[in-house]
Protein backbone atom coordinates (compact mmCIF):
# COMPACT_ATOMS: atom_id res chain seq x y z
CA UNK A 1 0.00 0.00 0.00
CA UNK A 2 1.37 3.15 -1.18
CA UNK A 3 0.85 6.16 1.01
CA UNK A 4 -0.49 9.13 -1.61
CA UNK A 5 -1.35 12.22 0.35
CA UNK A 6 -3.64 13.11 3.55
CA UNK A 7 -7.77 13.83 3.01
CA UNK A 8 -9.31 17.12 4.84
CA UNK A 9 -10.03 14.57 7.61
CA UNK A 10 -6.12 13.57 8.26
CA UNK A 11 -7.18 9.94 6.86
CA UNK A 12 -3.66 8.59 5.03
CA UNK A 13 -4.95 8.02 0.88
CA UNK A 14 -2.87 5.72 -0.51
CA UNK A 15 -2.23 5.16 -4.71
CA UNK A 16 -4.36 2.40 -5.00
CA UNK A 17 -7.89 4.21 -3.86
CA UNK A 18 -6.86 7.53 -6.37
CA UNK A 19 -6.44 4.72 -9.07
CA UNK A 20 -9.94 3.27 -7.95
CA UNK A 21 -12.01 6.32 -7.83
CA UNK A 22 -10.27 7.67 -10.82
CA UNK A 23 -11.14 4.58 -13.20
CA UNK A 24 -14.48 5.04 -11.69
CA UNK A 25 -15.08 8.52 -12.48
CA UNK A 26 -13.71 7.42 -16.45
CA UNK A 27 -16.04 4.70 -16.73
CA UNK A 28 -18.73 6.78 -15.71
CA UNK A 29 -17.63 9.86 -18.10
CA UNK A 30 -17.62 7.29 -20.94
CA UNK A 31 -21.04 6.09 -20.23
CA UNK A 32 -22.31 9.78 -19.77
CA UNK A 33 -20.80 10.29 -23.24
CA UNK A 34 -22.58 6.93 -24.87
CA UNK A 35 -25.83 8.24 -23.44
CA UNK A 36 -25.21 11.33 -24.55
CA UNK A 37 -24.20 10.70 -28.49
CA UNK A 38 -27.34 7.78 -27.97
CA UNK A 39 -30.07 10.98 -27.08
CA UNK A 40 -28.31 13.30 -30.00
CA UNK A 41 -29.28 10.31 -32.09
CA UNK A 42 -32.49 9.26 -31.11
CA UNK A 43 -33.36 13.53 -31.19
CA UNK A 44 -31.96 12.88 -35.25
CA UNK A 45 -34.31 10.08 -35.91
CA UNK A 46 -37.60 9.97 -33.82
CA UNK A 47 -38.65 14.42 -33.75
CA UNK A 48 -40.07 16.22 -36.15
CA UNK A 49 -37.91 19.39 -37.46
CA UNK A 50 -39.84 21.42 -35.33
CA UNK A 51 -39.74 19.09 -32.33
CA UNK A 52 -35.98 18.56 -32.62
CA UNK A 53 -35.66 22.80 -32.89
CA UNK A 54 -37.64 23.21 -29.77
CA UNK A 55 -35.62 20.44 -28.02
CA UNK A 56 -32.17 22.18 -28.75
CA UNK A 57 -33.33 25.71 -28.52
CA UNK A 58 -34.58 24.83 -24.83
CA UNK A 59 -31.64 23.03 -23.46
CA UNK A 60 -28.70 24.45 -25.31
CA UNK A 61 -27.81 21.39 -27.75
CA UNK A 62 -26.23 23.55 -30.09
CA UNK A 63 -24.00 25.07 -28.02
CA UNK A 64 -26.12 27.98 -27.38
CA UNK A 65 -27.61 29.08 -23.85
CA UNK A 66 -31.25 27.22 -22.98
CA UNK A 67 -34.27 29.36 -24.04
CA UNK A 68 -37.39 29.63 -22.23
CA UNK A 69 -40.42 28.59 -23.70
CA UNK A 70 -41.53 32.04 -24.12
CA UNK A 71 -38.27 33.24 -25.70
CA UNK A 72 -38.79 30.20 -28.37
CA UNK A 73 -42.85 31.48 -28.44
CA UNK A 74 -41.40 34.39 -29.38
CA UNK A 75 -38.60 33.35 -32.29
CA UNK A 76 -41.29 31.21 -33.47
CA UNK A 77 -44.39 33.08 -33.55
CA UNK A 78 -46.67 30.65 -31.85
CA UNK A 79 -47.40 30.49 -28.16
CA UNK A 80 -45.87 29.48 -24.87
CA UNK A 81 -48.11 27.17 -24.57
CA UNK A 82 -47.83 25.43 -27.76
CA UNK A 83 -44.11 25.31 -27.56
CA UNK A 84 -45.08 23.54 -23.70
CA UNK A 85 -46.92 21.10 -25.53
CA UNK A 86 -44.30 20.54 -27.94
CA UNK A 87 -41.49 20.37 -25.41
CA UNK A 88 -44.02 18.18 -23.38
CA UNK A 89 -44.74 15.30 -26.74
CA UNK A 90 -41.31 15.36 -27.85
CA UNK A 91 -39.85 14.15 -24.56
CA UNK A 92 -42.22 11.64 -23.98
CA UNK A 93 -40.84 10.39 -27.62
CA UNK A 94 -37.64 10.41 -26.11
CA UNK A 95 -38.29 9.25 -22.96
CA UNK A 96 -41.16 6.02 -24.76
CA UNK A 97 -37.44 5.36 -26.75
CA UNK A 98 -35.43 4.81 -23.87
CA UNK A 99 -37.77 2.56 -22.00
CA UNK A 100 -37.08 -0.31 -24.93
Amino acid sequence: MSQFGKDKDDNVITLEEVLENDSKGIEEIVDTKLKIKKMYNKIKEILKDREKMIIELRFGLKGGKPKTQKEIAKMLGISRSYVSRIETKAIQKLAEEFKE
